[in-house]
């Protein structure tokens, strides 16, 4: 059921952006990166497949996908800045966490949040959630443009040439990108346990303590 359901979801991508070209890429983009989990490696690859018998424009494939991940990136950065925030402070303790956390947050990204957001952005997965803590934590949003814009030219550039060079086998390239997406969805879930165990061990400690 589950292969079924993938199968007809690729396939309505794919019916999408054959029939409105680098709009329907465009689109696809800016909700990859508004924090909706579409599959840009199916969307860049296909893209750059059809660009091999001229059906699509290359250039144009890279330009949508890159400029749809900088207004997804945006749209996320403001749920971050006007409702991640609120939501931290107003429901943060029931999962151990505090505002203190948040400050905290917001002077690691003052300090780190070019390269976070950077790296972010070349990782499956987590470049489909980076805007969020971004804007929450109040990232400077030029800045945070910039290094969005920056980190997603090598991603979509690299598999939209990957699907332009393999042509029917493009569908290789989304299998590997997706089992490592896979994998970085694991290790963001270890921390996330790692980090509220260690958490309510700590309160725990204190409790003991007094």
């Amino acid at each position: 059921m589950a292969h079924l359901f993938k199968l007809g979801y690729s396939r309505c991508v794919q019916h999408l952006i054959s029939s409105y070209g680098v709009v329907a890429i465009f689109v696809l983009m800016v909700l990859e990166s508004a924090a909706i989990p579409v599959p840009s490696e199916l969307i860049m690859t296909f893209g750059g497949f059809l660009a091999i018998h001229g059906h699509l424009n290359l250039t144009e494939v890279i330009a949508a996908g890159v400029l749809g991940n900088v207004v997804g990136s945006f749209i996320a950065w403001i749920i971050g800045r006007y409702v991640g925030r609120a939501v931290i402070i107003s429901f943060g303790r029931y999962f151990l966490m505090k505002e203190e956390d948040l400050d905290r947050a917001e002077r690691w990204f003052e300090r780190r949040g070019e390269l976070a957001v950077f790296v972010g952005r070349l990782l499956p997965v987590v470049r489909t959630f980076i805007s969020i803590p971004a804007g929450a934590s109040e990232m400077n949003l030029a800045r945070f443009g910039l290094y969005t814009l920056l980190g997603s030219i090598p991603f979509d550039l690299a598999l939209a040439v990957a699907g332009y060079e393999l042509g029917a086998n493009y569908n290789s390239v989304v299998k590997v990108v997706q089992d490592f997406g896979y994998l970085v969805a694991l290790l963001v879930l270890v921390g996330i346990v790692a980090f509220f165990y260690l958490r309510f061990k700590q309160k725990k400690n204190l409790a003991g303590s007094s």
